[in-house]
């Protein structure tokens, strides 16, 4: 091999070891990687940049809009409980979860399948207190499974569609040919995901617990007028198992119901007293049809979807010292209304209003975001910081949200437009109809995501210009000798190799002529191998850079390279073993 191809696999072996070994950001490996290989002229500028312009990366850019569109309006709650539920373990938690993707991902494309459903997790994740890192791997795994059922499942499979296609040999495959071995795979792969992953998925939790957290509010909320909650019971509610909150008491026209049972019934009007740390709080603000029992929030100037919690420490200079939150007229002063009280981890029963200040009371206020800059440097409170993703949903554009996700995947699963047209109208749309404003649009977007699915394209094609990835083919080939069935099982497991170190749609272009020519000499159908090289090329599990959407869900869930490759590896040969068995039973060598 030349001196550049061999500089090419030290820098991509150079990054397997830092994502294994050390705690550098995956992004800053790829970028590294990608600009040793750029300065020493291995890839140009265009190749190496080829990545940042493409289309898939981009669409995964532009989903985040619309997911961010979806949870702003509460529209993505709504969408986790209906499509999700209320699971009872964790099993039945990913089994909820890969179900749906699966089915879906076989008529849209699994990258921003998931790039939409990744959001969805996290929330319906937190709200049900189970661990985001037993979902976000089978959530990616559960998207390749189902991408292989039919054949607009992934690019990969049209890739290879279209390449038979040019040598005459396609013809004879139809929409569903390949679920005859891609749905055995996808079975076979989800019941190692509900087996394993008890043992071989990470369980990670922050360092320190919410529960830990010593910023516990009181804080009271009222079930308005026209709510869809009355005449719920409080378990039906979704209001018995808030994570690290609890109902205390309910306010009903005076009479206190304590020790609340999940079975009594919400009625318009109730005033509902929970205890909990202030992340909960935040989330129960955003829940449809409460609203906070202060009548202060309503007099606040501006709509209520532009404001912020923030939380402040009172200090023993505050004018406010020794008076109650009503007296000292809080809002006419502070132009914000006092949510909650937390004091050292008392709990205060009064109302809001009669809660007299002391020096070191947090209180929690709803306001505009300029009351930070106003207030930072006050002699008036200690601290004051705002809490991120705090703003109050816009109920009412919910079903806006709904529809443009709905339009979306009706326009790219017919093929009225590409995924990222149609994605790209859905997120512009979400701002012009006031789902999400530009602020926010631009936050939503991972820019540690987009990155790494960038830079990873450029390292494949360092891979492939250099000759690395097609001398390794034909050595490990050349391995399997003249049987036809053993070059079948060499040609699949060749290109999950392959796979794991370069984007899906390389491996699958670089593989297939070596697996026609294999055919050729053997003299058998060329069918089977496509297929093979096909399957394999998007059934890769065991690295973080085999797959876009292995990537995606790589920081959100707390995984290290370790685990996709204790967890990922037995996966990979799994679906092989069902593959190679079942591919010549349906295409005969």
């Amino acid at each position: 091999m030349s001196p550049h191809a061999w500089l090419t696999l030290a820098t991509v072996l150079a990054i397997f070891a830092g994502m294994a070994f050390t705690r550098v950001g995956t992004d800053l490996l790829m970028l590294a990687g990608l600009a040793l290989l750029l300065a020493t002229g291995v890839l140009t500028p265009g190749e190496a940049l080829a990545g940042f312009s493409n289309e898939g990366m981009l669409t995964v850019g532009v989903l985040f809009v619309v997911a961010a569109g979806l949870r702003e309006t509460g529209g993505m709650g709504w969408a986790a409980q209906r499509l999700l539920g209320r699971p009872k373990s964790v099993a039945g938690a990913q089994l909820r979860l890969m179900l749906p993707v699966t089915l879906m991902s076989a008529f849209m494309n699994n990258t921003p399948l998931v790039a939409m459903m990744m959001p969805v997790v996290d929330e319906w994740a937190k709200k049900h207190r189970l661990s985001v890192s037993k979902l976000m791997i089978p959530l990616s795994y559960a998207a390749i499974l189902g991408g292989c059922c039919t054949l607009i499942g992934t690019s990969t499979n049209l890739v290879v569609h279209g390449l038979l296609k040019a040598q005459g040999l396609g013809g004879e495959l139809s929409l569903f040919s390949i679920a005859w071995v891609g749905l055995p795979c996808a079975l076979a792969g989800l019941a190692y995901i509900l087996v394993a992953s008890r043992w071989l998925l990470p369980d990670r939790k922050p360092p320190i617990s919410d529960r830990d957290d010593p910023r516990e509010y009181t804080v009271e909320m009222l079930v308005e007028a026209e709510s869809p909650l009355i005449g719920k019971t409080i378990e039906a509610a979704g209001l018995r198992h808030l994570p690290n909150m609890y109902l205390m008491e309910i306010d009903r026209d005076g009479e206190i119901l304590a020790a609340v049972s999940g079975r009594e019934r919400l009625r318009a009007g109730d005033r509902l007293v929970f205890v909990g740390v202030v992340e909960s709080v935040v989330d129960l603000q955003k829940i449809r049809g409460l609203a906070p029992a202060t009548e202060q929030v309503f007099k606040l100037d501006g709509n209520r979807a532009q404001r912020r919690l923030v939380e402040a420490v009172v200090s023993n200079t505050c004018p406010l010292v020794g008076q109650t939150i009503r007296e000292g007229r809080f809002r006419s002063a502070y132009q914000a209304a006092v949510i909650a009280v937390g004091r050292n981890g008392e709990r205060l029963r009064q109302k809001i209003g009669d809660i007299r200040l002391r020096p070191g009371d947090t209180l929690l206020l709803e306001t505009q975001p300029s009351f930070v800059e106003h207030h930072r440097n006050s002699r008036d409170f200690y601290l004051v910081g705002a809490l991120e993703g705090s703003a109050a949903p816009r109920h009412d554009r919910a079903w806006v949200a709904v529809v443009l996700l709905a339009a979306l995947v009706l326009a790219a699963a017919l093929g009225w437009l590409s995924m990222l047209a149609a994605g790209l109208l859905a997120a512009l749309a979400m701002v012009a109809s006031g789902c999400l404003n530009a602020s926010v649009a631009r936050r939503s977007l991972d820019l540690e995501v987009l990155i790494v699915i960038a830079a990873a394209f450029g390292l494949g094609a360092a891979l492939q210009k250099t000759g690395v990835a097609q001398a390794a083919a034909e050595s490990l080939l050349g391995l399997a000798g003249s049987h036809p069935y053993a070059a079948l099982v060499a040609i699949y497991f060749v290109t999950v190799v392959f796979t794991a170190f370069m984007s899906n749609n390389a491996a699958a272009v670089l593989l297939f002529p070596i697996a026609q020519a294999t055919a050729l000499n053997l003299g058998v159908s060329v069918l089977p191998f496509a297929i093979a090289v096909m399957l394999a090329a998007s059934n890769e599990f065991a690295t973080p850079i085999g797959y876009q959407t292995n990537l995606m869900v790589c920081g959100p869930g707390g995984y290290r390279f370790s685990d996709y490759l204790r967890f990922g590896a037995p996966l990979d040969i799994l679906v092989g073993l069902v593959a190679v068995l079942l591919i010549p039973l349906v295409w005969p060598l």
